[in-house]
């Protein structure tokens, strides 16, 4: 019996043992989770300094590459395409012979002017004679009136056919000049059947086979043959939303990337903002308004495409590419990033460590330092929203209002409300933008910490 008494005091004993391990562990692990204690330690937040930072405010859009000039050519006449030399690619000079149109038409009608002229001509001619006679006659009439030999109804009939006659030849005088007109309109068709290049460049594209038939743009609009463009001297023309083109000037530097040469980046200069927008999906809920920019490329470019001097940039914010020179394509699409403003030596922090707050729902006790210059809002307001960030200062949040300036990918300016070396609550997101108020005790987040429950809620 004492030796049964013994094995189960023993037994008791290692399960009292057994159970103080194991609340001892439970205990360690939850400490460690942050399950038990976290109330102590407070809100698990995320921070980074505030520090002087140059910040360069880039405005970024997609688009197009297009020559920044290309002329279309359509013909002034109609007819049936009988020659043509040039061919898609095609390097031409201002003047050279590029198409010609069947003239057989146009010489005919030159012809038949040319037979009204001297139709008209010999017309005036005639009336010319007719009236030198009607002259005679009437000087004729008026001698022998003045010698009282006639009566004055002879007379003024005399004179009333000189005037006829006069206006006979007066009307074929300018029958000649009508018919003279219609020639010089028939020469200038005929010579419009012959088509050349307006300036020097590349045939960029080619509408038209050669038999093929166009139409005039006398009254309408005709058949677009073909395009001329200077392909070394390209742009990307992209669009802007309209929040972001207040921001951009002409002059303005960027850089470009094409898409078919996706390591790389070029110059850019903004040289065009348009004045009226372009609106997509107008009256709906997707409707976009944009306006559209171009970017000159100033980096060289299809260079065995023409020879026209390059305007240069030097700048810091854009790095110089050192490859090969590119061959761009019209209609290659790419992406600019235009830098818009640059400022020096500021006072940032990350984007995320700047949000906002009610200051109408704000107790007098929580309001932001006695600095700021905004009053604090009537509770008759439905909301006074600041923009704020939050300090870490003896293990509390502190509310601080702020003023910001422009912003880059990462972080954004301040321009009042801190001074530089201040330990900014940057995240959690959900902490900082909602649940974090002013004096909540905090605990930064040491590196390869596990997360608590409180900061990784959502």
């Amino acid at each position: 019996m004492a030796k049964q008494k013994k094995s189960a005091t023993r037994r008791i004993l290692f399960l009292i043992i057994a159970l103080i391990v194991l609340l001892a562990a439970v205990g360690a692990i939850g400490k460690a989770t942050g399950l038990f204690g976290s109330r102590d330690k407070g809100v698990e937040v995320e921070t980074a300094k505030a520090e002087l930072r140059t910040i360069t405010q880039v405005v970024t859009a997609s688009g197009k590459v297009q020559p920044e000039v290309e002329v279309k050519l359509s013909p002034d006449v109609s007819g049936e395409i009988i020659e043509l030399r040039v061919k898609e690619g095609d390097k031409v000079q201002q003047g050279d012979l590029l198409a010609r149109i069947r003239p057989d038409f146009y010489e005919a009608q030159v012809e038949q002017a040319e037979a009204g002229v001297s139709q008209a001509k010999a017309t005036q001619a005639q009336r010319r004679a007719d009236m030198l006679t009607a002259e005679i006659e009437y000087k004729r009439q008026q001698s022998l009136f003045d010698k009282q030999a006639i009566s004055e109804s002879d007379l003024l009939r005399a004179k009333n056919q000189y005037d006829v006659a006069k206006a006979g030849y007066d009307a074929a005088r300018y029958s000649v000049e009508s018919a003279e007109a219609r020639l010089r309109e028939a020469r200038e068709q005929l010579s419009k059947t012959a088509i050349y290049a307006p300036m020097s460049g590349t045939v960029s594209k080619l509408e038209v086979e050669l038999g093929e038939r166009v139409v005039g743009t006398t009254q309408f609009t005709g058949t677009e043959m073909l395009r001329i463009a200077k392909l070394d001297q390209m742009e990307l023309e992209v669009d802007v939303n309209e929040n972001d083109v207040v921001n951009v000037a002409i002059g303005d530097t960027a850089t470009i990337e094409i898409d078919a040469y996706p390591e790389r980046a070029f110059h850019g200069l903004v040289t065009e903002i348009a004045n009226s927008a372009r609106t997509t999906g107008a009256g709906t809920q997707e409707q976009v308004t944009n306006f559209p920019v171009k970017i000159r490329v100033l980096d060289r470019h299809n260079l065995d495409l023409g020879n026209t001097a390059r305007q240069t940039l030097q700048s810091e914010e854009v790095p110089l590419p050192t490859e090969d020179t590119p061959q761009f394509r019209p209609g290659m699409s790419g992406t600019v990033d235009i830098y818009t403003k640059t400022v020096h030596d500021v006072v940032s922090v990350p984007i995320q460590a700047v949000t906002v707050r009610d200051f109408v729902k704000v107790k007098p006790s929580e309001e932001a330092p006695a600095d700021s210059t905004k009053e604090r809002a009537e509770p008759s307001l439905k909301e006074d929203l600041r923009k704020v960030v939050f300090l870490v200062e003896n293990g509390k949040a502190k509310m601080v209002e702020v003023e910001t300036g422009i912003s880059d990918d990462t972080h954004i300016e301040i321009k009042r409300g801190l001074q530089g070396g201040e330990e900014v609550v940057i995240g959690p997101y959900r902490v900082v933008s909602r649940m974090l108020k002013p004096d909540d005790p905090v605990r930064i987040k040491k590196e390869g910490e596990a997360r608590g429950p409180v900061a990784s809620s959502e």
